[in-house]
């Protein structure tokens, strides 16, 4: 559907995305789900296009346009069919070399966001840790001021590119006292000595990004690594959280389209009792529902990019479509693969991926119920 929010160079970029998605990737996707990561040569060629750059300044490669481009990159990314394909690149661009273009200095730009933009270093980001996923105020990983470096220890997990990556933005303590004024960003080379990869995580779903537990040890950081202000990192990774939580509300709600699509498309092909699915008024209605569930995320969320593409603080919008999108999407590929039938339950049926792909949603980039919590403090529901 076409929504006021997109001109029409946005339309065009989308045109000229989605015919590289369904020649360059969509043939791919079995292939990379199963090695279990997006190879570097699709990194290259996304930075050749300039699609790694959309909304970074032109200075450092990028295009400088307006963040509802990367929101249609990121949709169109998902049309892939395959989410972790997606996530992979996106947490590259969105959750990894955000932070260092909106805090880091032009040095660290030049030599760390340009070659990201040009797909020639794979970025990740390090804050979940074994024992600290939500809260991330209680991460232990720590940076020892040892004068002209930091001495880094620590670990982390679930890190999506944390297998592939070039380099790491790694949240760490620097300061004793409460994690939101004593954590900083740190730029963290993975071939320096004392890093290493754990292994590559296997999971539910997303199979076609590379995940891995990090571990560092008695890694020398250099200070022009610090990525802002010391102790200020807790502050950067709440503003960037506004934007991943979007991104997150986008996929579901394009990987919940992908899934309408496929019972739609399934329904009117399979025969049962003499006749296509279709010709069922309840699966007929279940559909409906469906579509109407995917456009109240769609709306929600479009109107919290907009007003951020605007500089306004979207943190209850952000929240909110994060919420609802991540657990609408469950539901819609539920009911999809429900649709399907035995058929849903079988690997040969693409439903099944989307099913799969669906659950981390409502868990990554903040659990539905810190969500939830987030907004009850927005809205000034609690009682303290």
């Amino acid at each position: 559907m076409t929504h006021w929010m997109f001109n029409e160079e946005h339309n065009m970029f989308r045109n000229s995305v989605r015919k590289f998605v369904e020649r360059e990737i969509v043939p791919f996707v079995g292939e990379w789900e199963t090695a279990g990561e997006v190879p570097r040569s699709i990194f290259e060629r996304l930075g050749q296009l300039g699609y790694l750059g959309t909304k970074f300044p032109v200075e450092y490669g990028g295009a400088g346009s307006d963040l509802i481009m990367d929101a249609i990159f990121n949709e169109e990314l998902t049309k892939c069919g395959s989410s972790g394909i997606g996530a992979s690149i996106v947490a590259h661009i969105g959750i990894a070399l955000t932070p260092l273009w909106r805090f880091g200095n032009d040095e660290q730009k030049i030599k760390y966001l340009k070659p990201g933009i040009e797909g020639k270093k794979i970025a990740a980001l390090g804050i979940t840790e074994p024992n600290t996923g939500s809260d991330v105020s209680s991460i232990t990983t720590r940076a020892v001021d040892k004068g002209d470096h930091y001495l880094l220890n620590g670990s982390k997990t679930f890190i999506t590119n944390g297998v592939n990556a070039d380099f790491v933005i790694v949240a760490a303590k620097t300061a004793d006292g409460p994690g939101h004024r004593s954590m900083s960003l740190l730029i963290v080379e993975t071939d320096w000595e004392g890093f290493s990869v754990g292994k590559k995580l296997e999971k539910l779903g997303w199979h076609g990004s590379d995940t891995g537990e990090l571990f560092f040890e008695n890694i020398k950081v250099p200070k022009e690594n610090l990525i802002g202000t010391v102790n200020e990192g807790f502050k950067y990774v709440m503003i960037n959280f506004q934007w991943e939580r979007l991104t997150m509300a986008l996929s579901s709600i394009t990987l919940a389209e992908k899934a309408l699509e496929e019972a739609i498309r399934y329904s009117k092909e399979r025969l049962q009792f003499g006749g296509p699915l279709t010709q069922f008024q309840v699966l007929r209605h279940k559909m409906v529902d469906m579509a109407v569930e995917i456009e109240k995320a769609r709306h929600i969320t479009y109107r919290a990019i907009y007003q951020y593409d605007k500089g306004n603080d979207v943190t209850t919008e952000a929240t909110m479509a994060k919420a609802y999108s991540a657990e609408m999407v469950s539901r819609v590929c539920d009911q999809a693969l429900q649709i399907h039938g035995g058929n849903g339950y079988m690997m040969d049926y693409p439903i099944q991926r989307y099913w799969r792909d669906a659950r981390i949603q409502s868990i990554g980039g903040g659990t539905t119920q810190i969500m939830n919590e987030i907004l009850t403090k927005k809205l000034q529901i609690t009682s303290n």
